[in-house]
């Protein structure tokens, strides 16, 4: 049996995704939210797991651009996972 087989079906490709996008986000220096959303198929990633992945991401300084007006994303500052802040 191949064990690495059995740890890439027990992971999914949804953490390959989310590896390879992030990989991709260091090199570059930057993404776009339309990249990242592509990436996660809706539904994929429950709220908490996608606000780690932008935290991460901006934790590695890598810079989140809004492809349609060019902005910035100024982060999510004291955001919990769920959308509520924290005070």
């Amino acid at each position: 049996m191949c064990t690495r087989c059995a740890v890439d079906d027990q992971l999914g490709p949804i953490y390959f995704a989310r590896k390879a996008l992030f990989a991709k986000g260091v090199r570059q220096r930057r993404l776009t939210m339309q990249e990242i959303e592509a990436a996660l198929p809706k539904g994929a990633v429950t709220a908490a797991e996608k606000w780690l992945l932008y935290y991460s991401l901006r934790a590695a300084q890598v810079e989140i651009i809004d492809e349609r007006s060019g902005a910035a994303d100024p982060g999510l500052g004291s955001e919990s996972p769920g959308g509520f802040s924290d005070g």
